[in-house]
């Protein structure tokens, strides 16, 4: 049948363990056999965040390397498509879908209490809400950013207690800040005055974290031109904290998402110790220090150096042992947890380069290109029907057959919807074919869209590397 990936192209690359591996892979909405909790250690629901020290995880030792994941990402990828026939399958046959190595959180959470282990994370829910993913963070005892309701419910909807919440949004409506309430919910983040008078009124037991104004200028997607107070504005909020007699916890800072100017975070960090000594001075004991997001995998071993030793010299341990200090992680956690394979439904050729289009874009999973300024790299997963993942691994000697120049596209009818403007591809691919994206855990599916009637139908394939 045309393009079928061969089993026996898989075999050879997959050694020992990893081949018998192949028989574990677990998909998503079909089988409850296999539950993340069980290589992470167990639910401490009874901390509160809020009053005591983060607490002191042991996750073990982990011996899997990078390359022992992708081969059982491979094996899962190879599952979902060898059996598929283009020329009689159905659209949901061919449908995009994920691969998430839930054993990669287990590794990102160890090189993180290597980097920073003063800080206890708080997961941003908004870059990922994948229900599994959402369970394993959970299970490694970290907390949740959420920013509305539905994240919040769906928190709680986990049997998570409601101390492992912050309620990170600035801005909150009337009836969103009561529900807060509701469910107890009790810490959130503020940054004027107004959203102080309407927490005194609606949710007056709340804990407050002062969101402050960074300069994050270099960052990706900077956030200061919506949220943050100055220094001179945050001191009043402080003042009013006080006159409305109302719980002020700490500080809070963002230094934008996907910072590129690591300085950034030691300015903040400085102009936080300046509001903790100004509100000791009004009677605040404020021990809480949130120092927001940023971070990626490839660059927490140089950002940690600079916040570490800013947290160092203005915040020292020593003479801060109750300052709980947490951050709003959400890309470092879930981008290189998932890797997305679309498949290419159509071609057409020019003199100069060939335009592909797949069946998601731009709208769909790939909406982080517009929404997140990501720069994806499509990958040839199939050429032919030969599979090809092995290949980009370096497993083997690269045979390249081609180094034709691709425009690539998704599916809409919107000339906006350009996944890539020019690409060289190691190999020719047809209709049929399919394409990966490696790092495809952040603000891809969370975001997608049904535009144009092209509805986000897509599955996701659970494995878990550190099992």
């Amino acid at each position: 049948m045309a393009n079928q990936v061969k089993i026996s192209q898989l075999l050879p690359y997959l050694k020992g363990s990893v081949r018998g591996q192949i028989t574990k892979i677990r998909y998503s909405r079909s089988d409850k056999r296999m539950e993340p909790t069980s290589i992470f250690i167990p639910r401490q629901e009874s901390k509160d965040l809020t009053k005591k020290p983060f607490l002191n995880y042991n996750f073990g030792v982990t011996s899997k390397s990078y390359y022992d994941s992708q081969k059982l990402v491979a094996s899962a990828l190879f599952n979902r498509i060898r059996k598929i026939d283009i020329n009689t399958c159905q659209e949901k046959d061919i449908a995009p879908f994920y691969v998430c190595d839930l054993g990669e959180l287990k590794r990102l959470a160890v090189k993180l209490r290597k980097c920073l282990p003063r800080i206890h994370p708080f997961y941003a829910v908004k870059c990922n809400n994948d229900s599994r993913l959402l369970r394993a963070i959970a299970d490694l005892g970290f907390g949740f950013d959420c920013a509305s309701k539905e994240e919040i419910d769906q928190i709680i909807s986990k049997n998570i207690s409601p101390s492992r919440i912050i309620y990170a949004n600035p801005c909150k409506s009337i009836p969103h800040l009561r529900h807060a309430k509701d469910v107890r919910v009790a810490l959130t983040t503020v940054d004027n005055l107004d959203e102080l008078v309407k927490i005194n009124k609606f949710h007056p037991s709340c804990g407050i974290l002062i969101r402050i104004l960074t300069d994050d200028s270099s960052s990706t997607c900077p956030l200061s031109v919506k949220f943050g107070a100055s220094l001179k504005y945050a001191k009043e909020m402080i003042d009013a904290c006080k006159s409305l007699d109302l719980d002020l916890k700490g500080i809070a800072f963002h230094v934008g998402s996907g910072c590129n100017n690591f300085n950034t975070f030691a300015k903040a960090v400085q102009d936080s110790r300046e509001l903790f000594n100004y509100a000791e001075r009004q009677g605040f004991k404020m021990n809480i220090l949130d120092v927001g997001g940023g971070f990626a995998k490839f660059s927490l071993e140089q950002s940690s150096i600079i916040l570490r030793n800013a947290l160092d010299s203005f915040f020292p341990e020593a003479e801060n042992p109750e300052l709980i200090i947490i951050s709003e992680m959400g890309r470092y956690f879930s981008s290189s947890c998932f890797t997305l394979a679309a498949n290419i439904i159509s071609k057409r050729s020019d003199p100069q380069k060939e335009r592909l289009y797949l069946n998601d874009g731009v709208y769909g999973n790939l909406n982080c290109i517009l929404y997140d300024h990501q720069l994806v790299q499509p990958k040839v997963l199939t050429s032919g029907g030969q599979f090809k993942y092995f290949d980009n691994l370096g497993t083997k000697e690269n045979h390249v057959n081609s180094q034709k120049t691709y425009s690539i596209w998704g599916p809409t009818c919107d000339g906006l919807d350009c996944i890539i403007s020019r690409i060289k591809l190691p190999y020719e691919v047809e209709i049929g074919d399919w394409l990966y994206f490696e790092n495809a855990g952040a603000y891809t599916s969370v975001a997608a869209t049904s535009f144009n009637g092209f509805k986000s139908n897509f599955t996701c394939i659970y494995v878990n590397s550190e099992y």
